[in-house]
């Protein structure tokens, strides 16, 4: 996995969309943030479990408060943590594996994410970080932990109006598809993708039958652009790689169709698609407009 440090004006600019999607939602109250995913919203968990996935050294953390690594893939604070500032809640989501935090520290928001993780149960394995189930099962053990904190009443309301942010996916492609032995000769990446997007639907299911009912569900960037996949496009002088780019808009439209069906399908059901490929590949090919004077692409966040 290619783990890069992302500057926080990029962060805040991704933010701010995700946030722009997320209007609908943030009419009503939402008295808890509830994060899955891999480095794009890990704020630590692999600090605790045996991998090389780690970002707990310096220069990460340079600009969080205190100076000091937190395990976020970041110079500072991750997008998860400046969306629950702007919904009012604490500047900075912890990590549910994180011994220094209790339960009431994680009754307004937690992340469940691991760096290096993805759709796939076999795209864990790469870097032996936490698979998608496991960071469901750690939920519901937050959920048991949060009902003996607050009581049934109180607990069941911040499960049923917290908002659930999942971001994930890009790995499932780079690290586990083209880059090792296994579901390329078993898929093809058409079938590949419809099967990401069939565990993404049981997923979303899961949280539901388990009480969320506002779900944020994070597309892919334009990971054709990361460093790595530049850097090996020689052929290409270094450019982004268009075809890795136009799968993850591939991607993000099957994750969309998702989205549409089962808001349809699940009474009461109130999920967003939150599609950060169009802002991020407008930042990469206009950086001055967004008040950089150029775009280094050693700092493209990845999900």
């Amino acid at each position: 996995m290619a783990m890069s440090s992302t500057p926080n004006i990029l962060l805040s600019l991704f933010s701010i969309h995700f946030l722009l999607s997320l209007v609908k939602i943030n009419e009503a109250k939402v008295p808890a943030i509830i994060v899955f995913g891999d480095s794009s919203v890990d704020a630590g968990n692999n600090n605790y479990i045996p991998t090389i996935a780690r970002s707990n050294f310096e220069p990460y953390g340079r600009d969080f408060n205190g100076g000091h690594p937190t395990g976020r893939f970041s110079n500072g604070k991750i997008a998860t943590d400046f969306i629950s500032q702007a919904f009012g809640l604490k500047g900075a989501i912890p990590a549910y594996l994180d011994p220094s935090y209790s339960i009431s520290d994680f009754a307004t928001g937690v992340t469940f994410a691991s760096a290096g993780t993805g759709y796939d149960n076999s795209t864990s394995n790469v870097l032996s970080v936490i698979p998608l189930w496991k960071e469901l099962e750690y939920y519901k053990d937050y959920q048991t932990k949060l009902k003996a904190n607050l009581g049934d009443g109180k607990a069941n309301d911040i499960i049923k109006d917290a908002l659930y942010m999942i971001s994930v996916g890009t790995n499932d492609f780079l690290e586990n598809y083209y880059a090792v032995p296994g579901r390329s000769s078993q898929y093809t990446i058409k079938e590949y993708e419809n099967f990401l997007v069939g565990i993404a639907g049981n997923f979303t299911k899961a949280l539901y039958d388990l009480g969320a009912r506002k779900i944020s569900l994070g597309g892919l960037p334009p990971m054709g652009c990361m460093p790595l996949e530049r850097t090996g496009n020689l052929m290409g002088g270094s450019e982004c790689v268009n075809s890795y780019n136009n799968l993850a808009a591939e991607f993000n439209s099957k994750l969309n169709d998702l989205v549409i069906k089962q808001n349809k399908e699940l009474n009461g059901m109130d999920m967003v698609f939150s599609d950060p490929y169009g802002i991020m590949l407008d930042i990469i090919q206009k950086p001055a407009f967004y008040g950089m004077l150029y775009y280094s692409m050693s700092l493209f966040i990845i999900a």
